[in-house]
């Protein structure tokens, strides 16, 4: 999974949907509020010793809020390695690794269901 990057990155206010097309030929699309939920930051993942380079697999049920703090504000590489998101209350803590965002793909085939 190291070797995955993404080709393409393109996020749709209007859909609150963010798409990530990877070299390995698959389609990635993130809602907002899922992405906000699995924030990797070590504040939204309840501090230092709860961090991990995998999304809580909780994170899939979480209340799907399509409020203020679910509407992104920017997103933006960060090296060659990650993006970071800035939601539109000023929260933008969470470093999204492209191997952190391939794990969280929520379709059926990344999800095995």
């Amino acid at each position: 999974m190291d070797s995955l990057r993404p080709l393409k990155i393109s996020a749709n206010r209007n859909l609150r949907l963010v798409s990530i097309s990877w070299n390995d030929g698959h389609l990635s699309e993130y809602p907002f509020w899922l992405l906000r939920a699995a924030c990797p930051c070590a504040s939204c993942r309840g501090g230092h010793e709860k961090m991990s380079p995998e999304p809580d697999p909780a994170v899939f049920n979480a209340p799907r809020d399509e409020n203020q703090t679910n509407q992104m504000a920017r997103i933006e590489q960060v090296g060659g390695y990650a993006v970071n998101i800035e939601w539109q209350d000023g929260h933008r803590y969470g470093i999204y690794t492209w191997s952190y965002l391939r794990k969280l793909c929520p379709c059926a085939h990344c999800q095995g269901t």
